[in-house]
């Protein structure tokens, strides 16, 4: 796993850098590739890829789809740390970026990576229809706005120190992670030109996926030391975040956890679809600690 996870990570970096490479210098490039670089173990790609192949989409493409996504995150990364929002000053066992480079930079990169996922999108070295590429941005803006990441903070933040019913801590998880990872398993739907029913569907899986994400990022910040996860831990239960874990428990957590496992695997299977290369990937996710 460690290996297919280093592979794409090498792919999708080299992508991402050659596209920066090609583009004319500006100031906001060096707080850009920061976040970006090294970057995270591209669990989000990996998702994609899973699908992908099983649709036999090209690998080139994915990449570049992966690369669009990385982007997203990070920028999204780079706001939450903000002091305005959670406040982190570690990421990815280094200076934030608004530590490194300054409040107001840092937003006007997460801006700009934001805006290079488009770029990316539209591209005209990715070789897809460009009715598809269309549908793709559509999907993406739905996954990243107000309806996605954006409103899944906001939601995060307002729900802090509040008793959340179980139904909202869900929707906010899938909207400020679910959705992005919608947006992965659904890509390649778009791209082979499936149909609407069969998007939703596989939107559905990324959303669970998100999920089971979100409950076991909320784990390692419950569990794992700041060392090992390269990032603050403890925050949650000290700023009285809104999670499955301190609404259910650490153990019945757990246990919900690989409820959604099981629901996701057999969903796929349910497309007639291989889902060994999936189960790996979401048994990692579940037994990661960082």
């Amino acid at each position: 796993m460690e290996n297919k996870l280093i592979k794409i990570a090498n792919n999708t970096n080299s992508f991402l850098k050659s596209f920066i490479k090609k583009q004319k210098k500006s100031e906001l490039i060096s707080a850009m590739q920061y976040s970006l670089f090294p970057g995270g173990k591209k669990i989000r790609s990996k998702i994609l890829l899973d699908i992908g192949v099983l649709l036999k989409v090209e690998y080139k493409i994915l990449i570049a789809i992966g690369a669009v996504v990385e982007c997203i995150h990070a920028y999204s990364l780079i706001h939450d740390d903000l002091p305005c929002m959670d406040n982190d000053k570690v990421r990815r066992g280094k200076p934030s970026t608004h530590v490194k480079f300054g409040e107001s930079t840092a937003v006007l990169a997460g801006n700009s990576l934001l805006t290079m996922a488009f770029e990316i999108l539209t591209s005209s070295n990715l070789k897809i229809n460009e009715k598809i590429k269309v549908e793709l941005v559509k999907k993406l803006s739905e996954c990243s706005g107000h309806l996605g990441i954006a409103g899944g903070q906001y939601l995060d933040l307002s729900f802090e120190k509040k008793k959340i019913a179980k139904s909202r801590i869900i929707d906010m998880e899938i909207k400020k992670t679910g959705k992005l990872f919608s947006f992965c398993c659904a890509a390649p739907l778009i791209i082979m030109k499936k149909n609407l029913k069969d998007i939703n569907f596989f939107e559905n899986i990324g959303a669970n996926i998100g999920l089971l994400f979100q409950i076991a990022d909320d784990l390692i910040d419950f569990n794992s030391s700041s060392v090992v996860a390269g990032k603050k831990t403890g925050k949650d239960r000290k700023k009285g975040k809104a999670t499955l874990i301190s609404l259910l428990g650490h153990n019945n957590a757990i246990k919900y956890s690989n409820k959604i496992k099981f629901k996701i695997i057999s969903d796929v299977e349910k497309y007639n679809l291989n889902s060994d290369n999936l189960s790996e990937t979401l048994d990692y996710i579940l037994t990661r600690n960082k």
